[in-house]
């Protein structure tokens, strides 16, 4: 499987799986997809025959509200049935909403309280670094969770401890929760704050896969200080009426013209080599007919 083919099975997945539950988060979870597959695919060391191997890389995703993207990934490369993410934020069911380590394997800890990824990360990567290790420990963040001050004082303990094991990912799509990021607290200018603070930092556009693990290469390098990378994104990437609406944060694709649009957009994207796992029939066949017309 190729990274790009990976991201399009936790889109995919993404607006199965929050369509069937009515969850939330879409926007965020079509956002990281890119940054996840690539992450999951070609770059870190894990391994689903063996989650808890000693010198397995760490991921922890911070911004936790997006966590059906790691459950979509994790399926999708082994660590649990694929069919089980149809129980996502069913009731009893192990998938949670926001993203939870209780008996899920490859999830390294439950977040969804914002801010505190970074802080559990540069621990992880602090106890590596006392004990020889030579694993990395990766964080996905958002950009609005930055507004959180437990996240700088996490930057500054990365820096002064030279944690060079540490890699933290922004997923900055300039949205958070009811606005833009800017109209909430802003962060420009976002990449020189990291500099200030001492971090190696790279800025991308977070849905080109080359200049991802190009990037994700470039932080695995470091000798001397830990890396941010600041992967630019779109909120909703891959459905149109979903991108940069910030309605999509909180919302579910509906029955009916939602969910058929945006399995028809996704449908309309496939990789090559892969087939959609769901056998979903769109209702507006008009809709359908307009877009193979086009």
């Amino acid at each position: 499987m190729t990274s790009e083919q990976l991201a399009w099975k936790i889109r995919r997945h993404g607006i199965e799986m929050t369509h069937i539950s009515h969850g939330s988060h879409i926007g965020a979870i079509l956002s990281v997809a890119d940054i996840i597959a690539v992450l999951y695919n070609d770059i870190a060391n894990v391994d689903p025959a063996d989650p808890k191997m000693p010198d397995r890389d760490r991921i922890i995703l911070s911004k936790g509200h997006a966590g059906a993207a790691i459950y979509a990934a994790l399926a999708e490369k082994g660590f649990f049935n694929v069919e089980e993410l149809k129980t996502h934020y069913a009731d009893g069911s192990r998938l949670s909403g926001h993203v939870s380590h209780k008996g899920i394997p490859g999830v390294e800890f439950s977040t969804g309280s914002l801010g505190h990824g970074l802080s559990v990360g540069a621990g992880m990567a602090y106890g590596a670094k006392k004990d020889n290790k030579q694993h990395k420990v990766f964080v996905i963040c958002g950009d609005g969770e930055c507004d959180e001050g437990v996240v700088w004082e996490a930057a500054l303990v990365a820096q002064h401890y030279n944690l060079n094991n540490l890699v933290a990912v922004i997923d900055h799509n300039k949205m958070q929760s009811l606005d833009f990021c800017e109209n909430t607290i802003g962060l420009s200018p976002f990449a020189d704050k990291w500099k200030a603070f001492g971090w190696n930092v790279i800025d991308i556009d977070g849905h080109d896969h080359d200049a991802l693990g190009d990037a994700f290469t470039k932080a695995k390098e470091s000798t001397d200080k830990p890396t941010v990378i600041i992967a630019n994104t779109i909120k909703g990437k891959g459905i149109s009426f979903m991108e940069n609406d910030i309605l999509w944060h909180y919302r579910f694709p509906h029955e009916g013209v939602e969910y058929d649009l945006a399995v028809l957009e996704l449908r309309a994207q496939i990789p090559e080599g892969i087939t959609d796992m769901y056998e979903a029939e769109v209702a507006y066949k008009e809709i359908a007919a307009t877009k193979e017309a086009e």
